[in-house]
């Protein structure tokens, strides 16, 4: 006859349970971003967006999105703006986090940018249970038209 054996640590796909309310996620994953909201609706205009990355539960549909796009204001049509968007959607809520910079900022700028709005999506990443690899990304430098500069012959 088998003898139960004692059950000495919870089973691995145990149901844990957080209270998670958008101000903490704003406050935890946010602190650095130019802008926050929530809603029920995404804000993010598909027809501005130049790079799309979703992460979902696969369960009962939370995710987490990062959309980067690029945009004008109608009060200044002459600045583009770039904006890293983070949405995290849980249940009905959509919590919110723009990272915004004129797209003819610094590189040094962009770099800070991306790497803040991309960090934060990682750790956004772990409340569904999903981790997030750095990848590699080459850049083309942009045209700039800068005058030539004069030959001379020594």
């Amino acid at each position: 006859m088998l003898q139960e054996q004692e059950v000495t640590e919870p089973d691995w796909d145990s149901p844990l349970t957080l209270r998670l309310t958008p101000a903490l996620l704003m406050h935890s994953l946010m602190a650095t971003a130019t802008a926050v909201h929530t809603g029920y609706a995404s804000c993010v205009d598909d027809k501005l967006v130049v790079n799309d990355l979703i992460s979902m539960d696969g369960a009962v549909g939370n995710y987490v999105r990062l959309v980067e796009q690029d945009f004008y204001e109608e009060e200044d049509p002459d600045t583009v703006w770039h904006d890293w968007t983070l949405e995290i959607s849980i249940g009905k809520v959509l919590t919110t986090g723009h990272w915004q910079i004129p797209a003819n900022a610094s590189p040094m700028e962009w770099e800070w940018t991306a790497r803040e709005a991309e960090k934060a999506f990682g750790y956004a990443c772990v409340l569904i249970g999903r981790r997030v690899r750095q990848g590699l990304v080459v850049d083309e430098p942009v045209p700039v038209e800068q005058p030539h500069p004069r030959m001379v012959r020594h």
